[in-house]
């Protein structure tokens, strides 16, 4: 086998240390920056927080026009740092970005110093385990129903096999019990509260609540009929199916149905399960509109002051002056001057952050300006991440970081960023709308509809067609299913 030689060419994205940590910094949401930058100023003692902190505010007057200058003391775009040479790291686009539900409802800025309250209840589990320790049973019962419990899922449904249950018992707790034996704890388990606790499916769940109501009437009775012997017809809204086997007149079958409408499909999904985090949404950003003129804030949690500790350098340069360095002061000076290098560095990147986010945010509020005074959808433009990286200067991936993770509070109601994105359609004028407009208009026709006859998606794309829109049906469908509305046979009521 013989030696040889050969030039090859490969392309690889190679991103500098500072990149890979700005990066994960925008995607780090508001509320998990304090933390991290409290983890920091932990492992480096040459960062720290300025004393008399105050609240850095990006929130300038956005002009009409994207080609504000930038003060020259803001960061450098992140294209513009340069990458290193020695560090090879792969570019992974992919991030999990938490979804926060909302704390407060108020517009002004919140105050470093708010405790965030946190509710606290009795989680689902908890609840069922303080029933269980009511009922009167020995320790193998006791046992079984631990396990049967354990096996609920978030909803309250046992959609386990009881088989399952039966070889998770023997193999861990070591207790051989038969089907029949786990089936009289479960019937014991569905008397507990809410009601429907422990169905194996919806049809039970409905019925367990019912067979609770029987005293209420014969239209419960009649419900618990329906549900035993036409609920799949019940299911598909096959109402006048229902009515004529079972003879009822209008106003009967109303009333039955309204019963059953009534009913909880997730008896479990009531109770908050304090093992899972619970989260709030901090808006990244405050517009708010002062006479017509858009004010653009950035949270203050978002910029925190911070600086190199003036301890450090003052050792630095005590070191430095000193005419004998053994090697324990040569140790120490390179320990000082990593420390305040990597401080200067984390500071960089927070100010690059704060620049990022402000930079994308006054482009999309530049852009979609109508929507921010005026609060009506059908005012969003189409907007792609690329428009908005265009007039930003930034990289696509970094915009959608920003849109993904992000959001803004205005007067209307808080945003993700992602929100104001959306594609185009044309109009007969030939016009080019947003989606996001199409999509709002479908959702009133349908809002505003007759419930006992509701429109279909070809009727409702006539309409759409009458109004302008050239759009075909399956759009129509497609559009529908993305707002979560169901067919127009499952919206029908009597």
């Amino acid at each position: 086998m013989s030696l040889s030689q050969s030039f090859q060419q490969k392309l690889l994205q190679k991103l500098s240390p500072q990149q890979i940590q700005l990066m994960k910094l925008l995607q780090v949401p508001t509320a998990n920056l304090e933390e991290r930058i409290q983890s920091e100023l932990e492992e480096n003692p040459a960062l720290e927080m300025a004393e008399g902190e105050k609240e850095i505010e990006f929130g300038e007057e956005v002009d009409n026009e994207f080609d504000a200058e930038i003060p020259d003391d803001e960061p450098a775009p992140l294209d513009e740092y340069e990458p290193s040479d020695d560090t090879d790291f792969i570019v992974d686009d992919d991030g999990e970005i938490a979804d926060y539900k909302l704390k407060d409802d108020n517009y002004p800025e919140m105050d470093d110093n708010a405790v965030i309250p946190i509710k606290i209840e009795t989680s689902f589990h908890e609840l069922l385990t303080d029933q269980l320790g009511m009922l009167e049973l020995d320790e193998r019962d006791y046992t079984i129903a631990e396990q049967v419990l354990g096996s609920l899922d978030d909803d309250g449904y046992l959609r386990r096999a009881l088989s399952s249950i039966a070889d998770d018992l023997a193999f861990r707790q070591g207790i051989e019990v038969s089907e029949k034996e786990i089936e009289k704890i479960v019937l014991r388990i569905q008397d507990f509260d809410p009601a429907g606790i422990g169905a194996r499916d919806l049809q039970e769940c409905l019925l367990l609540q019912l067979k609770r109501k029987k005293s209420e009437g014969k239209s419960v009775q009649l419900a618990i009929t329906i549900l035993t012997k036409y609920f799949e017809e019940f299911t598909k809204k096959h109402y006048e199916k229902i009515q004529r086997q079972l003879d009822l007149s209008d106003a009967s079958i109303k009333e039955v149905v309204g019963q059953i409408i009534k009913l909880n499909p997730k008896p479990g999904g009531n109770f908050t399960n304090i093992d899972k985090a619970q989260t709030y949404i901090i808006p990244d950003f405050f517009v708010l509109n002062n006479g017509g003129q858009l004010e653009l804030t950035l949270n203050s949690k978002n910029a925190p002051e911070l600086r190199v500790s003036e301890g450090y350098r003052d050792m630095l340069k005590e070191y430095e002056k000193g005419s004998k360095k053994d090697p324990r002061q040569k140790e120490a000076v390179l320990f000082i001057k990593q420390k305040i290098d990597s401080a200067k560095w984390f500071i960089d990147m927070i100010e690059q952050r704060q620049a990022t986010l402000t930079n994308t945010m006054r482009a999309i509020l530049v852009y979609q300006h109508a929507f921010f005074i005026s609060g009506d959808e059908t005012a969003l433009r189409p907007m792609i991440l690329k428009d908005i990286a265009a007039k930003t200067g930034l990289d696509i991936s970094t915009v959608s970081r920003v849109a993904n993770s992000k959001f803004v509070q205005t007067e209307y109601g808080t945003f993700r960023l992602k929100f104001f994105f959306s594609e185009s359609l044309s109009t007969d004028s030939g016009e080019e709308v947003s989606t996001r407009e199409v999509k709002k208009v479908l959702s009133e026709l349908i809002e505003s509809e007759e419930k006992h006859q509701p429109l279909s998606d070809e009727i409702l794309t006539d309409i759409l067609q009458q109004k302008g829109y050239n759009i075909a049906r399956r759009t129509v469908a497609k559009y529908r299913e993305q707002l979560n509305i169901p067919v127009a046979r499952l919206r029908k009521e009597l």
